[in-house]
């Protein structure tokens, strides 16, 4: 059966009746040589995800696996015949299923996950587009070679420049493009000590699980 490729709600929605396929398949670019930082974060949460949620999957690398996501993103899952990109539609994907990791969370609880995820998104996944795009050492000595390893010339040149471009533009709606790396480290360290002031002593963030 030819795949459905879907935005983030209709797929929640003709999703929710369909039992989880035996060959559901997790696509990102290559592991070793390719993958930079935000995308890897990124694949291996939603990995995390689907293990928590105790669902079988396998995970395809592709060289051109960000073009063949339908939102340009990494990572996408295949299920079934339909296609579904990013970690947010794949949880909300999931939960429509039928599926929670957050069932015994109470309303409160629940309310401030989701704070503590946006302040993660937020600072964290901005700084890891930061250090990946922004700082010159990085994008030379990792992101040129890494992104366009897969790529002959002069495509690599072509599609790191284009990619730049759009994290740039990203960054800069997001007042975040033209601070140094100073700033940088000092948004990380206060996500960090806001995460360990909930955390505390104790082993997660709520209630035993």
């Amino acid at each position: 059966m030819p795949s459905v490729i879907l935005t983030e709600s209709i797929a929640v929605e003709l999703g929710a009746n369909e039992p989880w396929p035996e060959d559901a398949k997790l696509f990102q670019p290559y592991e070793v040589e390719q993958i930079l930082l935000p995308s890897n974060a990124s694949s291996l949460s939603v990995q995390a995800f689907l293990k928590m949620c105790g669902l079988k999957f396998d995970i395809e690398m592709r060289p051109n696996a960000e073009h063949m996501s339908p939102s340009g993103n990494i990572p996408f899952l295949r299920c079934g015949s339909f296609v579904v990109s990013e970690f947010e539609p794949i949880v909300a994907f999931v939960n429509n299923k039928g599926i929670h990791l957050s069932d015994h969370l109470d309303a409160t609880q629940q309310a401030d996950m989701r704070a503590y995820m946006s302040l993660i998104n937020s600072v964290l996944v901005n700084t890891e587009l930061y250090i990946s795009w922004c700082d010159s050492t990085t994008m030379q000595e990792v992101t040129k070679p890494r992104y366009g390893s897969v790529y002959p010339w002069p495509l690599n040149h072509v599609l790191i420049w284009r990619k730049q471009s759009q994290v740039q533009k990203k960054l800069a709606v997001l007042e975040w493009k033209d601070k140094n790396l100073d700033d940088i480290y000092s948004e990380v360290g206060n996500c960090c000590s806001a995460l360990s002031k909930r955390l505390e002593s104790n082993t997660y963030f709520f209630n035993d699980k």
